[in-house]
């Protein structure tokens, strides 16, 4: 197939283009920084730029290209990614989200393209269940609202055309490293009695789902998560220790809400982590790395995750 992937070279699309040519398909990537090219030439795509805020730039994108498939990977966090203030991080990635998905799918009608997959997120505010059954909270911290909000229109937007894709916690190359450098530093410490249960995902993981997506035409909602929902106060320190550093700190609640935020104290004690069994039965999707345990240790940089 022909496959047009809108944020080709971000963390999961820079990934995702490989793996879909190793596969045999013709790929054309998106991106809004032409000095990017050079990049998606060397993974072996065609390359345009396209402003997925611009409809009718993305119209343009779509009517031209004349893909069978559109994989939707657009996000643009803010530097820093400070999660006390959580939408403000993502409010780009927010509107990419709804206004964003709006323009592809409507492109995609317009051009008759029936295979959609759209990147969504069940980390953040999945505390009530682990099944794609459980609805996503409603009771979103202030901090978070927008974000729950831009979340739960993407699905209902793309649910019935396409794939939605409820990507883990992400770590591995251009996912993990900011994040990384504050382990090492002790800038991630564990809140409460770290009870709060993640899901994490290997960015190549992220993009063999989207792969399988396309490729079965799938519709509806998947978890794409690794096979080992964990608590923070076991994956946390695992990853300190992985990445050469000392044990984290450890905060109380009631110190942790003014320094990090109400949202990342509810992610840290009442998170639930989210199953991928139906990603599993209906993609017929495997993780690479079934373990954050293995991927800390050996996926988190390009040298590590060629050579497993």
């Amino acid at each position: 197939m022909k496959v047009l992937v809108a944020g080709a070279t971000g963390a999961v699309g820079r990934r995702l283009v490989p793996q879909l040519i190793e596969r045999g398909h013709e790929v054309v990537g998106t991106t809004t920084q032409p000095e990017k090219f050079a990049l998606l030439h060397a993974l072996g795509a065609d390359a345009v730029h396209m402003d997925g805020l611009d409809a009718v730039e993305v119209q343009d994108v779509v009517a031209a290209t004349k893909p069978d498939a559109i994989v939707h990977q657009m996000t643009a966090l803010a530097a820093g990614r400070d999660l006390k203030h959580f939408d403000r991080v993502f409010a780009l990635t927010n509107r990419l989200r709804t206004e964003g998905t709006r323009h592809l799918l409507t492109a995609a009608t317009a051009s008759g393209v029936d295979r959609f997959v759209v990147q969504s997120y069940c980390g953040g505010w999945n505390t009530r269940g682990a099944t794609e059954d459980v609805p996503l909270a409603d009771d979103a911290v202030p901090s978070q609202r927008e974000s729950l909000a831009a979340i739960k229109e993407l699905e209902s937007l793309a649910r019935e055309r396409g794939a939605v894709l409820r990507y883990g916690n992400l770590y591995g190359p251009g996912a993990s490293e900011v994040f990384v450098e504050l382990v090492r530093k002790r800038g991630i410490p564990v809140i409460g009695d770290g009870a709060g249960v993640s899901s994490w995902l290997h960015v190549d993981d992220a993009a063999s789902a989207a792969v399988a997506a396309i490729e079965r035409g799938a519709r509806g909602i998947f978890n794409v998560v690794d096979d080992e929902p964990a608590p923070v106060s076991e994956w946390l320190p695992a990853l300190a220790a992985a990445v050469g550093a000392r044990p984290p700190r450890r905060l109380p609640v009631w110190l942790a809400r003014p320094l990090a935020g109400e949202a990342v104290v509810r992610m840290m004690t009442e998170g639930r982590g989210a199953s991928n069994a139906k990603a599993k039965r209906e993609l017929g999707w495997q993780p690479r790395w079934p373990s954050w345990r293995d991927g800390f240790v050996r996926g988190l940089g390009d040298r590590e995750a060629l050579a497993a």
